[in-house]
């Protein structure tokens, strides 16, 4: 049979500042600038091809998030060297949430925010 669902092709947030939040993502994770709207709509790369888009919020009100807050809850990073992640972070000066723990099915996990608040994970397995 033919697959047809082949993948997640990309998870979206929604930005107060859609250049600004695009440019993080580049100078702090490495991504680059895949394609770009007016509006503007970003789609980022990761180094292993995988997407996001950063997109203009609407105005609505932030709901309050946590890792457990129903519906999409984080978006995790797959790193080579957790080590190495954590100091290049460290430079950048990202707000951590809490200490390392161990992720499901193994591995290390350490949970930090964006600049605009969004819940973000390293993850090496």
């Amino acid at each position: 049979m033919k697959k047809v669902f082949l993948g997640i092709d990309h998870p979206a947030i929604a930005a107060e500042d859609a250049d600004a939040l695009s440019k993080w993502y580049c100078d702090v994770l490495g991504y680059e600038v895949y394609a770009r709207t007016d509006k503007p709509v970003y789609l980022v790369k990761a180094p292993d091809g995988t997407l996001i888009e950063i997109m203009p919020e609407d105005g609505s009100a932030r709901p309050a998030r946590n890792t457990c807050t129903p519906g999409w809850s984080h978006l995790a990073l797959r790193v080579s060297d957790f080590e190495a992640a954590v100091a290049a972070l460290d430079r950048h000066g990202v707000a951590w949430e809490g200490a390392e723990f161990e992720a499901v099915g193994g591995g290390r996990i350490r949970n930090f925010t964006d600049p605009e608040g969004n819940l973000l994970q390293i993850v090496q397995r």
